[in-house]
């Protein structure tokens, strides 16, 4: 890499995220706490769909895919960011930066087309139950899959080979407590402004289209819901609610942090950490939650492990 790189920086500062060291030591608990429940809330969907055969539908085999991207979202950036609230000295590599923006996107790309494939699938649920198992069978849920880790490979590799390249002569600080394509580019020792409108344009417009995209979808469930019957509405929006915030919760911190023309450090600060570890954490909150053959689920296995601690 530095070999076609040409670079002369072999690292980059990364900015704290506080000065106060009490603020410090809370914002470390914050995230220590977070970052546990993020691993051990999207294990435990992992584990219960793999292991519970009444969950082997696509629904619950796109939730777990998800719950995974999630899990690996919120680890390409937070384990760095409590360890930088350890120490004095925050400085990362130049390939562990590249490769950090690399997942970042990848993971972010994959989650956006399996967020596509959930809505299509209570599309299909909904407005065609007769037809569902025909239409959405386990086949077609892991071409989505397969589909989706593609599509997040490309849209992070085009992004990755416009970078790489660019020559990084001084400075080296990144002005943000991670490495993002739009930060990284903005150092580099040339004019780089169509290259931020290349970025801006595949990860903010396509953030902006997939956003107005699912929200029209659930719209459109919902109109279709009412128009053969009110009573089934309540119901119907019950179930969407879920996804809806889900969507807004990723989404709308993308929307700003690639397309907001006037960004401020606070804000996207703020974003950042709602889409690499608020988010994360609450999604499994969320599906758990308002999900009765999730809690049934999760209820019959720790039965089971109980049962089987006693009979050992």
């Amino acid at each position: 890499m530095d070999q076609v790189n040409g670079s002369v920086v072999t690292e980059f500062i990364l900015m704290g995220l506080v000065q106060s060291l009490g603020i410090q030591f809370l914002l470390l608990l914050f995230f220590s706490l977070f970052y546990m429940g993020i691993i051990l809330g999207n294990l435990l969907i992992m584990v219960t769909v793999i292991f519970d055969l009444h969950l082997h539908s696509p629904m619950y085999i796109l939730l777990a895919n998800l719950s995974f991207i999630d899990l690996g979202l919120s680890s390409t950036t937070v384990p760095r960011m409590i360890f930088d609230l350890l120490s004095d000295c925050k400085v990362i590599s130049f390939h562990n930066c590249m490769i950090q923006m690399f997942f970042i996107h990848v993971m972010g790309g994959v989650e956006m087309v399996l967020l596509i494939a959930m809505a299509y699938d209570r599309y299909t649920a909904i407005c065609k139950p007769l037809h569902y198992l025909t239409i959405i069978n386990p086949r077609m849920c892991w071409l989505f899959v397969m589909v989706a880790w593609i599509i997040g490979v490309i849209h992070a590799i085009f992004q990755f080979v416009f970078v790489v390249n660019l020559p990084f002569c001084g400075p080296n600080n990144v002005g943000s407590f991670y490495c993002d394509f739009p930060r990284v580019m903005k150092l580099a020792c040339m004019d780089t402004y169509k290259l931020e409108f290349v970025i801006a344009a595949n990860s903010g417009f396509i953030s902006i289209g997939t956003f107005f995209f699912l929200v029209v979808s659930y719209i459109f469930i919902l109109v279709t819901v009412r128009q053969h019957s009110s009573n089934d509405l309540s119901k119907a929006f019950f179930t969407l609610s879920a996804h809806i915030t889900v969507v807004v919760l990723f989404f709308a911190p993308c929307i700003f942090l690639y397309v907001w023309p006037f960004p401020t450090k606070s804000l996207d600060t703020f974003f950042a950490i709602v889409d690499f570890a608020v988010t994360p954490f609450l999604n499994p909150v969320i599906y758990t939650l308002r999900n009765k053959d999730m809690k049934v689920a999760m209820k019959r296995m720790s039965q089971q492990v109980v049962s089987s601690r006693d009979m050992t």
